[in-house]
């Protein structure tokens, strides 16, 4: 299965990515392709392991990777605009812990991260059984007031981490490029057939 096909089967689990008027205003001041762009919530560390997780997650391909799309400046005026206060102390301590493990292993500050140094770290923490995934869900279920002393460094870290991903995926399936370019796509919809194989129903659709 190619890239593409993975992305289309993507769409039918995520059920959060319909687009809000919030979140297509938000992609809407994204579009111009930009180099350089001044943060409005990111730190310059954060605004650096963002860029580059969303490189990681969404890289381009045969299709349009994130960064084409700039899903940065996305995740950046989500975070500002969209996250209660106490979510983005949440992201920022997270971050903290993320660049704090950061230059343990690597011996440098997370500003000056590259891709690859990321990319080892974020699949240290992502890449794992069926039980430490589950274990993770859990901890994430709990509100920080009932989480532990020793697992609270690995909570901050996971929802900062996690708000990146679920922010990459929204911004990009409910972009306009993607909406039209790389799943199916009617601006003028047909017939309702309610029982047909699903053979026949093809990619994922535009919501």
């Amino acid at each position: 299965m190619n890239r593409r096909d993975v992305l289309k089967g993507l769409t039918l689990s995520l059920g959060y990515a319909v687009a809000t008027p919030t979140a297509l205003s938000m992609l809407q001041s994204c579009s111009e392709k930009s180099e350089k762009w001044n943060a409005v919530f990111l730190n310059e560390a954060e605004k650096n392991m963002v860029t580059h997780l969303v490189d990681i997650i969404l890289p381009q391909t045969d299709t349009p990777g994130g960064l084409d799309l700039n899903l940065p400046q996305f995740i950046d005026l989500m975070c500002n605009d969209v996250l209660y206060p106490a979510d983005q102390e949440l992201f920022h301590q997270g971050s903290q812990v993320f660049a704090k493990r950061f230059n343990k292993k690597f011996k440098r500050d997370l500003q000056k991260a590259t891709k690859e140094e990321i990319m080892t770290l974020f699949a240290f923490y992502f890449d794992k059984d069926a039980s430490e995934s589950a274990a993770i869900k859990k901890l994430l279920s709990l509100q920080v007031g009932r989480v532990s002393e020793a697992e609270k460094d690995d909570y901050k870290m996971y929802k900062c981490l996690t708000n990146i991903r679920s922010f990459s995926l929204l911004g990009y399936f409910t972009s306009e490029k993607i909406g039209t370019e790389v799943l199916n796509f009617d601006p003028i919809p047909g017939v309702w057939k309610p029982c047909i194989p699903v053979g026949e129903v093809g990619n994922s659709w535009t919501l």
